[in-house]
């Protein structure tokens, strides 16, 4: 039987975030080459994506690639660059299948020119889709992404456009890629890591955080489901006491 059918579906996460970890070290197990891991780690995306659609949660974010691994032997970057390319081209048939919106946050101008290119057809080929919000986090770091906003406030304040004493945690949402979004209220991270790693570190102030030592390419929907279960155990209090959280009956 899978985990699903324990799954109170009333009271799924808004917003769920992931960090793939593992694929490097998942290869080197296996006596393979580190890109093999993150080849094999494309079908753990595949399948929790699609497992996330079916359950009905509304927005998916997956840490794809980090500022930092621009700093990743050559070698390793350009041909994760290429499975990136090669995979958005294959899955933007499934996505649209699925109903799944597909978005991006980061430096993406970092990008090489024909993943960018394949990176904007697939927001144009899938933007009417109204299932999940598939958001990657591509050449993506959480102290970029708050250096960007402070320098747009900056911008602002200084033409005019907005007021000092206006500013608020609410200003500095807006100002931030994942604006258009719920921040995520459960946080997973596979392969035995316990750290955010530069991650949506604003966003996640509330997170209910979930570790599992399954590395990426192993990890599939019914571990997916398994950190949604464990989600759902929790008490979120926001500061209250557990009394005060308590529903009335």
């Amino acid at each position: 039987m899978s985990l699903k059918e324990n799954i109170d579906l009333t009271n799924l996460p808004s917003h769920i975030a992931v960090i793939m970890d593992g694929n490097g070290r998942w290869a080197q197990e296996q006596g393979k080459d580190r890109l093999y891991g993150h080849l094999h780690g494309v079908d753990s995306v595949r399948d929790v994506v699609e497992g996330a659609a079916e359950l009905g949660l509304k927005n998916l974010t997956l840490y794809t690639f980090s500022t930092e691994n621009w700093d990743r032997p050559q070698y390793e970057v350009n041909g994760l660059m290429e499975l990136l390319v090669d995979t958005i081209k294959k899955e933007v048939p499934t996505l649209n299948k699925n109903n799944i919106r597909l978005h991006v946050i980061g430096h993406t101008n970092m990008l090489p020119a024909n993943a960018l290119h394949q990176l904007k057809e697939a927001l144009h080929e899938t933007k009417a889709n109204t299932g999940l919000n598939l958001i990657m986090a591509l050449s993506y770091s959480s102290r970029w992404e708050m250096e960007d906003a402070v320098k747009n406030i900056a911008q602002d304040v200084q033409t005019g456009k907005l007021l000092p004493q206006n500013i608020d945690e609410h200003t500095l949402k807006n100002y931030l890629s994942t604006k258009n979004f719920p921040d995520p209220e459960l946080l997973v991270r596979t392969s035995g890591e316990y750290r955010l790693s530069n991650f949506l570190l604003y966003q996640l102030a509330y997170a209910e955080l979930y570790f599992t030592d399954t590395r990426w390419p192993d990890f599939r929907t019914e571990d997916l489901y398994k950190a949604i279960i464990n989600y759902q155990g929790r008490e979120r209090r926001f500061g209250k006491t557990g009394e005060q959280v308590k529903p009335i009956v």
